[in-house]
């Protein structure tokens, strides 16, 4: 499960994928499945503010395709790709920028997996079918939503 949310940890889309697909293909995918009302009506908002992810996003590529959309993003850099740009000396590039301050409100995404997996259902997966499961987690998350 791939999750996106907002930054009082309501879930903003979701995206099930297989247990041996990875995550760092499916943050564009995500990224497009936002799509948030603006009250008034109107066009809804489909592009998020910032992105906070872990090193699982951390990917050159990735960092690239955010940099195409404008979109800020705190992804802390994993150590080969650190170690394989000290080994290209001048050639390997500045570092990409980090702020571990604006990363410390990561744990928010973290704490709404945790809200979600309050259900046994979400937490166990029992349901045999990916669309029974991910209709389970919408309507968890339409609980969270009506609860704020």
């Amino acid at each position: 499960m791939h999750l996106a949310v907002d930054g009082h940890g309501l879930p903003l889309a979701v995206l099930l994928t297989g247990g041996q697909v990875g995550d760092n293909p499916q943050l564009l995918p995500l990224l497009d499945a936002v799509s948030v009302p603006r009250p008034g009506g109107g066009r809804p908002r489909t592009t998020v503010a910032r992105v906070l992810a872990d090193k699982a996003y951390s990917h050159p590529s990735t960092r690239a395709a955010l940099r195409r959309r404008r979109i800020p993003h705190t992804i802390p850099e994993r150590s080969d790709q650190q170690a394989l740009r000290a080994r290209r000396g001048s050639r390997g590039g500045r570092p990409p920028n980090f702020d571990p301050q604006m990363y410390r409100h990561r744990n928010v995404v973290e704490r709404c997996f945790n809200r979600l997996k309050q259900w046994r259902g979400i937490a166990t997966r029992y349901d045999k079918k990916a669309s029974n499961y991910k209709a389970g987690v919408l309507l968890a998350a339409t609980i969270l939503w009506t609860q704020t």
